[in-house]
C-alpha cells in the first residue's frame, strides 16, 4: 500500500508539470503559428520573389515608394482595427475619405480658407461623420454593418452631389502638396512620419490602455462588458469617431499626393482596409487582433501590388492573389480554433487517465 501511494506521488508531478523542454517546444510552436509570424514569412517570400522578377524592386527608393503609396490604406486600416476588435465594422471610411477630400477643396477654393484652416475643418467634418455612425449604432442600437452601409452611400452621394460629378479641385499651393509629394532628407516621403505617429498612437491606445482592453472585452461579450462596468456605448463612440478623424486625415494626404480632389477619391479603400486588418489576424467577429498585425497586413498587400506592377504582371492578378490569400488566412483561423477546442476537450481526459 505504501509502495502504491509512493508510486502515485512520483507520477502525479510528472503529469502535472511537463519537463522544461516540453514547455519550450510548446512556446516555440505557438510562436510559429502566430498570425504575425506567418505574415512575416509571407512578406519575406514576396520580397524575395519580386526582388528577382521586379525591375528596381529591391532598392531603398522603391521601399519608401511602397510606404508612400500605401499610407492612405494604412491609415484606414489603423482606424478599422479598434472597430473590428469591438465586433463592428465600418464600410463608410472610403466614402468619408472622398467626401472630406472634396470638402477640403471646396473650403480652400470657394471659401478662401488657408490650407491649414481648411485641413482643420476637414478633420472636424471627419469626426462628425464618425459621430453620425456612432450615434446610430450606440443610441438606436442599429447593426454596424447596416449603419455604415447606409453612410457609405450617403457620404459618396453627398460628394457627387456637391461636385455634380464633374467638379474637380486642383492647383493647391506647393507647401500643402509637399505633404503628399515631398521628401524629407530627399529620401523619406513626407507622409511617412504622419503615418508613423498615427500608428504609434493607435498601438498605444489598443495595447497599453484600458480602452484597448475594453475594445477586446466588448468584442468577446458586449453584455459581459456592461456587467463588468465598462461604458460600452462610449467606447464604441470613441472607436467610430476616431475612424472618422483618421479617414479625414487620409483624405488630406490623398489630395496632397495626387494633387486634386474628386468625388471618387477613396473608392474601394474600405475593402482593402478591412482585408489588411483581417489578414493581420484580427477576427471579424471581434475580440482578437493586434495593431502590429494590421501593419503587417498592409505591408503584405502593398508589396504584392507594387511587386506585381514592377514585374509587369496583369493588374487583375493582385486582386486574385489578395482574395486567395485572405481566404487561406480565414480558413487557417477556423482550423486553428478547431484544433484549440479539441485540445481543451481532450486535455482533462488525458490528465484524468494519467492520475488513474
Amino acid at each position: 500500500m505504501a509502495g502504491a501511494h509512493s508510486g502515485e506521488r512520483t507520477e502525479m508531478p510528472a503529469s502535472a508539470n511537463p519537463p522544461p523542454e516540453s514547455a519550450h517546444s510548446n512556446a516555440a510552436r505557438e510562436l510559429l503559428l502566430r498570425f504575425e509570424t506567418l505574415l512575416v514569412v509571407v512578406l519575406a517570400v514576396e520580397l524575395l520573389v519580386f526582388s528577382k522578377t521586379g525591375v528596381n524592386f529591391a532598392t531603398t527608393g522603391n521601399m519608401f515608394e511602397v510606404l508612400r503609396l500605401s499610407t492612405e490604406i494604412g491609415l484606414l486600416a489603423l482606424a478599422m482595427t479598434p472597430i473590428i476588435l469591438t465586433g463592428g465594422i465600418d464600410l463608410s471610411v472610403g466614402s468619408l475619405l472622398g467626401l472630406c477630400a472634396i470638402l477640403f477643396g471646396k473650403l480652400w477654393r470657394d471659401a478662401h480658407l488657408s490650407p491649414a484652416l481648411a485641413g482643420a475643418c476637414t478633420l472636424v467634418i471627419g469626426a462628425a461623420g464618425g459621430g453620425l455612425n456612432s450615434l446610430l449604432i450606440t443610441r438606436l442600437k442599429l447593426p454596424p454593418l447596416i449603419v455604415t452601409l447606409g453612410s457609405f452611400s450617403l457620404f459618396r452621394g453627398l460628394a457627387e452631389a456637391i461636385t455634380r460629378g464633374v467638379d474637380n479641385f486642383t492647383n493647391f499651393p506647393q507647401p500643402f502638396l509637399f505633404l503628399g509629394q515631398g521628401y524629407l532628407f530627399e529620401v523619406v516621403p513626407a507622409q511617412v512620419p504622419v503615418f508613423a505617429v498615427v500608428a504609434i498612437v493607435v498601438w498605444l491606445l489598443v495595447h497599453r490602455t484600458t480602452f484597448g482592453r475594453s475594445f477586446r472585452a466588448i468584442g468577446f461579450a458586449p453584455e459581459g462588458a456592461r456587467y463588468a462596468g465598462i461604458p460600452v456605448e462610449r467606447r464604441l463612440a470613441l472607436a467610430y469617431v476616431l475612424a472618422g478623424v483618421i479617414a479625414s486625415l487620409a483624405a488630406l494626404i490623398y489630395v496632397a499626393r495626387v494633387g486634386q480632389a474628386k468625388a471618387d477619391a477613396g473608392t474601394g479603400y474600405e475593402l482593402l482596409a478591412i482585408t489588411a486588418v483581417v489578414l493581420g489576424g484580427s477576427s471579424i467577429f471581434g475580440g482578437t487582433g493586434t495593431v502590429h498585425g494590421t501593419l503587417l497586413g498592409v505591408a503584405v498587400l502593398a508589396v504584392l501590388k507594387i511587386g506585381l506592377t514592377l514585374s509587369d504582371q496583369p493588374s487583375e492578378l493582385a486582386g486574385i492573389l489578395t482574395g486567395g490569400l485572405l481566404l487561406i488566412v480565414l480558413a487557417g483561423e477556423a482550423l486553428a480554433k478547431k484544433i484549440a477546442v479539441r485540445r481543451r476537450h481532450s486535455h482533462p481526459a488525458n490528465v484524468q487517465s494519467k492520475t488513474l
